[in-house]
């Protein structure tokens, strides 16, 4: 027996890749019908954790603070859906809308590490 022979059987002796075989054992039709219906009910019980960002910058945009950015971005929905009635314009909203996202993200971020915190 060589010396690579030998760090041969040690590194496959010590590898985490190395697998072992075995069957599971099997389980009776009634265990495992007994069992579904519990992993079904667990999965209703979870709820869904709500996000407080949305909630403070939804606030935000309803504010006095955003109220400006708000009023040009209604104006100009307004403006431009007049308009596609009447026969359309290339005109969008997108700069009023980032705007106003700025304002809310902007009030909205104090009172969210607040509330991290």
């Amino acid at each position: 027996m060589g010396i690579w022979d030998a760090i041969t059987e040690l590194v496959e002796a010590a590898a985490p890749w190395s697998t072992a075989d075995a069957e599971a054992p099997a389980q009776a039709p009634e265990e495992t019908k007994a069992e579904e219906p519990e992993e079904e009910e667990e999965e209703e019980e979870e709820e869904e954790p709500v996000d407080p960002k949305e909630t403070f910058e939804e606030e935000c945009k309803n504010s006095k603070e955003c109220a400006p950015a708000k009023h040009h971005y209604d104006e100009c929905v307004e403006r431009v859906t007049n308009a596609e009635a009447n026969g359309g314009t290339k005109e969008d909203c997108v700069e009023e809308f980032f705007h106003l996202v700025h304002c809310a993200t902007q009030c909205a971020a104090p009172k969210l590490w607040a509330a991290l915190k």
